[in-house]
């Protein structure tokens, strides 16, 4: 197994390694020609993002800027919306479903550094992966840590540190993010104009 390998596995390693810079290169090259173009040239937006993530459903819209570490280890499904200023550093898979609505400036970060400070030097770090679930609603300014999983249905208020997995159709928010209430049919809007 060579640290690429390590590293999506979810071991502990050193991730300063040629083969792991290489595949950093990669994405931040995408990423630096995908947030050069203007939102109307959709049509090149999506290739390169075909070409950067490992699947992307139909009918997503992803505005810039956007910045990810590899993005072959991101999983998109349909109806995707992500706003100004998505990070997701997916040295792990992060697999997001369908009709997943993200606010601006939210993080996913797949990702922990040693707590050693010698260690962290060298580039001690290790990676699990996050889950999202279908008709998720992530508020602005909100991060997602290593090895969460947000059940289907769930909203995640704005500025949440989302540090454990959140069931299906709750509402959760805070730092650390916490379950507040269940999303029930009250919460049905009932005029729509």
């Amino acid at each position: 197994m060579n640290e690429l390998e390590r590293m999506k596995a979810g071991y502990w390693l050193h991730a300063v390694c040629p083969s792991i810079g290489a595949e950093l290169l990669r994405a931040e090259e995408l990423c630096f020609r995908l947030n050069q173009l203007p939102p109307s040239r959709r049509e090149e937006r999506e290739a390169i993002l075909r070409e950067l993530f490992g699947h992307m459903g139909e009918g997503c819209t992803l505005h810039s800027p956007f910045h990810c570490d590899f993005g072959t280890q991101i999983r998109i499904g349909d109806g995707f919306v992500g706003n100004f200023n998505l990070t997701i550093l997916d040295e792990a898979p992060v697999t997001i479903g369908d009709r997943v609505l993200i606010g601006p400036n939210v993080g996913i970060y797949t990702v922990s550094h040693a707590l050693q400070p010698d260690q962290r030097a060298e580039g001690i770090m290790r990676s699990l992966p996050v889950r999202i679930g279908n008709d998720v609603w992530i508020g602005g300014h909100a991060v997602i840590t290593q090895g969460v999983t947000i059940g289907d249905g769930a909203v995640i208020g704005a500025g949440s540190v989302v540090t454990h997995d959140i069931p299906p159709r709750v509402v959760a928010a805070g730092n650390p993010c916490r379950v507040l209430r269940p999303i029930t049919e009250e919460d049905r809007i009932r005029e729509v104009y």
